[in-house]
């Protein structure tokens, strides 16, 4: 990852968000680097906490990357916590990096129910949305079908979405890994939605699940026909060999996710860019 390569598919150029990740990833490799800009980050490339410090950031980190990654993936925790002048800057990042040639998964992890998780939608996903981007969180916890206007407008948009199923966070566990009356754990039921969203779809569907890279070998069937976001890889303490154990034969489907492990080697572009080369030598090792 020295070089620029041929950017993938232009965005809403008529196909699936599926199709466009898989020739992403067979092209740049399957990595996808945040845009996290923790207040520690910024202190560390010495910039403000301001709007304009998270503005010099962002921009720092998609001119490195976006040429060369498969996705980026802007927190925007990180952007709405300066107002109204951060979202301004988290609109113009998302379309910049996709100019360039990176997908971008939003990362927003929304979840409600009815007509909020349509306003939701109507922020990312279609003609005129003023964060539209290429696929979007989910949390599923208020019930799968209630993010049902979210998928649809998602996928009438050749969009995206990935839904959180067993996440990187300790805390997580004690819902995820709860069982329905059934004995299926929540979890379960997750992957199983998203792999009928996918079904028949080729050469995977738009749905992915968020598998955390530092979750326990488990007994979940992740074989989606869709992508799988791998947080947790770096500073969460994962590793590329974690993955063999997390996601077995499921390793194909896999999108490794790292942040702070590429980020704290800016401000300095050739350092960003050597960052997400040695994880992407590091994953292709496992992945290939």
């Amino acid at each position: 990852m020295t070089a620029p390569t041929a950017p993938p598919t232009p965005p809403f150029a008529g196909e699936p968000f599926g199709a466009r990740l898989r020739r992403a990833m067979d092209q740049r490799g399957p990595l996808c680097v945040g845009i996290d800009p923790h207040p520690e980050l910024l202190a560390a490339w010495q910039l403000p906490d301001s709007a304009e410090g998270l503005a010099r950031f962002a921009d720092t980190v998609v001119a490195a990357l976006a040429d060369r990654v498969a996705v980026l993936k802007p927190q925007s925790a990180f952007f709405e916590r300066h107002g109204s002048a951060g979202v301004a800057v988290l609109e113009r990042v998302v379309a910049d990096a996709r100019s360039a040639g990176a997908l971008v998964l939003l990362d927003v992890k929304r979840g409600d129910i009815g007509s909020t998780v349509a306003a939701y939608a109507g922020a990312y996903f279609g003609e005129g949305a003023p964060l539209r981007c290429d696929a979007i969180t989910l949390t599923p916890y208020l019930g799968y079908e209630s993010l049902r206007p979210a998928l649809d407008r998602a996928r009438a948009d050749g969009a995206g979405a990935f839904v959180l199923a067993r996440t990187s966070n300790p805390e997580g566990a004690a819902t995820q890994t709860a069982r329905t009356e059934a004995g299926v754990p929540l979890a379960q039921t997750v992957l199983d939605h998203l792999a009928r969203e996918n079904a028949g779809a080729e050469p995977w569907g738009s749905f992915g699940a968020v598998v955390g890279a530092t979750a326990p070998e488990s007994s979940l069937e992740l074989t989606i026909n869709g992508p799988l976001l791998a947080p947790g890889l770096g500073a969460q303490g994962a590793t590329a060999d974690d993955l063999t154990r997390v996601f077995g034969a499921a390793l194909p489907q896999v999108l490794p996710s790292a942040s702070r492990s590429v980020l704290r080697r800016g401000p300095d572009v050739d350092g960003l860019r050597a960052a997400a080369g040695r994880e992407a030598a590091e994953l292709a090792r496992v992945l290939a």
